[in-house]
């Protein structure tokens, strides 16, 4: 089997991933498990019931999108932390006099707490600003005269390149790298999963890494649908204010987040030509995100599927 091609798919799963420091979170319908590996290679696992929306608000198309992507955010800050706290470089160093009188103030608890509310805020303030809001800010500083396609046309185009050269980036430093390679042995592992084979090393290492309903596949899918829906909305009223388009952006972020997820969710549960021609980009896009992992990573996904696997079937897309 080509590393690219597609296996043939038994069942299609809602199981998905993410991967974080020396690990990853599996994240099954009713359980999910947080697999690292410590230094000393062995294997420390925590599992948790699978957060679901207590409204039904919450469960409509759309609506779904928005909650999940904030779940997403504020349980993966949250795991990337668990892993840290296994790493050993900078473990026995003394925290600065800034730390000591934060913990004093708050009490060690409360300023872990503090710490992962604020690292929330900026993880999700960074993207919000650099591919959503600097586009549209740039946009408004073209001349009046500009016509609204070209303005549109010209910040859908400067999102993407933000994009990938802040992707590509980041895909070259060393820590990141093993990251996006435990985020291959995840995608591989749920092929695995989906294809009906034993979860073993040797099945898994054959399944191709791109993954159809990849979070990196959703980010340049949310950039394309703000594109849209911000030219269809300026199409109607024109704004060129700078700070006026940067706000109307953030506004309508909340629609764009919920279009993108059903698009996303569309696209990786069929398979017809249009499927095929919406996943193709976000595909692409993964050569900068996912990379081949070695067998350890592999033993480490394997390990949270096999935790997270529902004997219900209630996984079953």
């Amino acid at each position: 089997m080509s590393k690219n091609q597609m296996p043939a798919c038994v069942k299609k799963t809602t199981i998905g991933g993410q991967a974080i420091l020396e690990g990853i979170v599996m994240k099954g319908p009713k359980r999910t498990c947080v697999v690292v590996r410590k230094p000393d290679g062995t294997l420390v696992t925590e599992e948790r019931p699978t957060s679901q929306p207590k409204s039904h608000f919450w469960k409509l198309p759309v609506c779904r999108g928005a909650y999940s992507l904030f779940t997403a955010m504020k349980d993966g800050l949250a795991d990337i932390d668990y892993s840290s706290q296994f790493i050993e470089d900078g473990a026995d160093e003394k925290p600065s006099k800034f730390e000591q009188w934060l913990e004093r103030r708050l009490g060690s608890e409360k300023l872990e707490k503090a710490v992962t509310a604020f690292a929330m805020v900026l993880g999700i303030a960074i993207p919000v600003a650099l591919f959503m809001l600097l586009p549209s800010f740039v946009g408004g500083l073209l001349p009046a005269d500009v016509p609204n396609v070209a303005r549109n046309l010209f910040e859908g185009l400067l999102r993407i390149v933000i994009f990938l050269c802040f992707m590509w980036s980041v895909s070259h430093m060393e820590d990141i790298r093993r990251t996006f390679e435990y985020h291959g042995a995840e995608h591989k592992t749920i092929f695995c999963y989906e294809a009906g084979l034993p979860l073993t090393v040797e099945n898994v290492r054959k399944m191709p890494r791109f993954h159809p309903r990849c979070g990196t596949s959703f980010l340049f899918v949310l950039i394309i649908v703000a594109t849209l829906v911000s030219s269809l909305i300026f199409s109607l009223v024109t704004v060129t204010n700078p700070f006026l388009r940067a706000l109307t952006h953030l506004i309508i972020l909340p629609l764009v987040v919920g279009i993108s997820y059903e698009c996303n969710r569309y696209a990786g549960r069929h398979d017809n030509l249009l499927c095929r021609v919406l996943r193709w980009p976000g595909l692409m896009i993964q050569r900068l995100t996912v990379f081949e992992p070695d067998d350890s990573m592999i033993e480490v996904a394997i390990e949270g599927m096999q935790r997270v696997i529902p004997e219900d079937d209630s996984d079953v897309w």
